[in-house]
């Protein structure tokens, strides 16, 4: 990934804060027939080798697990994202001297994936997976509410995903680069949007809206 050094994320927390954020994120695989990539939710173990490790599950009849891989895995994880009209640049009637951008979060984690069809290990991920997802909902869903046997037959299904992260990247590119009334602009242009993931990028602008 392309990181201009304003843009650099290296923090070990914020890393792992955004990869928890992003509940569906691409498992790319590059293979003698080119590449594959599964969306997929993954759990992260963050007391687990240098930098964590990752685990989810594809399905069985997934070919991506089934193709030896050339190199490493590489899972995507994005963040909040939004486009930024030149429009709300206090440069623009100044000067006029700028363009659209697009402000986001990306995290990409590198390493050998590694796929199991072992019974116990599928229905730990699962449950994780699971809990995760389930647990601030007012009535949570359990792996236990289902019949033994029923999970026991969806297992069968799938395939359980490990990947160790050997090399991690992150870019947080929220208009650094941008004077500060630019990115109060921007700021104060994304705050009035509808859509709610481009109000959260305001939230992670380096200003403050009076």
């Amino acid at each position: 990934m392309y990181i201009p050094s304003a843009f650099r994320d290296d923090d070990p927390a914020s890393l792992h804060a955004t990869m928890r954020a992003s509940r569906l994120s691409n498992l790319v695989t590059a293979t003698p027939g080119g590449l594959i990539a599964t969306p997929l939710p993954f759990v992260l173990d963050e007391t687990e080798g240098e930098h964590g490790v990752l685990y989810g599950h594809v399905a069985k009849a997934n070919p991506q697990w089934k193709t030896p891989p050339v190199g490493d895995a590489m899972a995507i994880f994005m963040g909040p994202d939004a486009y930024v009209t030149p429009s709300w640049y206090a440069t623009k009637p100044e000067t006029g001297k700028v363009v659209p951008t697009w402000n986001y979060l990306a995290v990409h984690a590198y390493g050998p994936v590694e796929f199991f069809e072992d019974p116990e290990r599928l229905l730990d991920v699962v449950t994780c997976l699971t809990r995760l997802h389930e647990e601030p909902r007012a009535l949570p869903w359990a792996v236990s509410d289902a019949p033994a046997d029923f999970i026991t037959a969806q297992l069968r299904g799938i395939v359980r995903g490990r990947l160790p992260i050997t090399r991690i990247e992150g870019k947080r590119k929220m208009s650094q680069n941008c004077s500060e009334a630019d990115r109060l602009g921007v700021a104060s242009g994304l705050v009035e949007s509808e859509r709610l993931a481009e109000r959260d990028v305001t939230k992670l602008i380096a200003v403050s809206i009076p």
